[in-house]
């Protein structure tokens, strides 16, 4: 009888354990994980208005590098639109140095494609001049 209580707590235990780490793993740490794609936003704004549904297969969710022309600089909520097409929301910081009309290059995840106002988004950017 009490071996099984103890194989019950075990049991019970290990469970908790498993839960516990499920729900509080580590989070994703975009600026230091590496690209799975470089490219250009009009490359890739082309390829969502073309095929969304593979778009967001290949690239949702997906850390990238995309460079473009900035178009839009909004700084108190570190928003930067990059050629009209791509909404960027970045994380490390004020940049001063980042001007309108500059061509820059940003690291972020693709987190969705807006296709009413056809505009990529993407999240966790860092600014890589």
């Amino acid at each position: 009888m009490k071996k099984k209580i103890v194989i019950v707590i075990i049991v019970l235990l290990a469970l908790a354990l498993i839960g516990y780490n499920y729900v509080y793993k580590n989070h994703r740490d975009i600026a230091t994980e590496t690209a799975s794609f470089s490219i250009s936003v009009n490359e890739i704004h082309t390829a969502f208005k073309q095929n969304d549904s593979l778009a967001n297969k290949k690239y949702s969710d997906k850390t990238i590098e995309v460079h473009g022309k900035i178009t839009n600089i909004d700084s108190v909520n570190m928003i930067i639109t990059l050629d009209d097409k791509l909404l960027a929301r970045y994380s490390n910081g004020k940049h001063q140095s980042i001007k309108l009309q500059n061509t820059i290059t940003l690291k972020g995840r693709v987190i969705g494609y807006n296709d009413i106002l056809e505009e990529i988004q993407m999240d966790q950017c860092t600014i890589n001049h």
